[in-house]
C-alpha cells in the first residue's frame, strides 16, 4: 500500500473513516530529521497492510498540526477507532514505529 498524502479535504475519509489503524507522519520539508523519518514511513508502507500510512505536510496543512497539537517534527500518530492511540516524537527505528503499529 503506498503512502496518502492527507488533507483537511481527505483527512475524515481515510483517517476518521477508516476500518483499520492509521499511522500518520506529521512532517515539513525543511526538517532534517524528518528527512531521515520519510524512507523509513515509506518502507513500512510497503509492508503492512493491516494499517494505512499517511503523511501530513505541517506547512501544507497548519489546521492538522494545530489540532493534532503537534510541536516538534516529525510527530508520528497512530489512530484507532478516530482516536489517538500512541504518538512519538523525533526519529525512530523501523521496529519502534512497527510496534506502535500494532499495539
Amino acid at each position: 500500500m503506498s503512502v496518502l498524502t492527507i488533507t483537511r479535504d481527505n483527512f475524515e475519509q481515510e483517517v476518521l473513516n477508516s476500518d483499520k489503524p492509521v499511522l500518520l507522519d506529521f512532517w515539513a520539508s525543511w526538517c532534517g530529521p524528518c528527512r531521515m523519518v520519510s524512507p523509513v514511513v515509506d518502507e513500512i508502507a510497503d509492508e503492512v497492510d493491516n494499517a494505512k500510512i499517511g503523511k501530513v505536510n505541517v506547512d501544507e496543512q497548519p489546521e492538522l498540526a494545530q489540532e493534532f497539537r503537534i510541536m516538534s517534527i516529525p510527530t508520528l500518530a497512530v489512530i484507532k477507532n478516530q482516536k489517538v492511540v500512541k504518538t512519538s516524537v523525533g526519529v525512530q527505528p523501523k521496529e519502534a514505529i512497527l510496534d506502535m503499529i500494532q499495539e
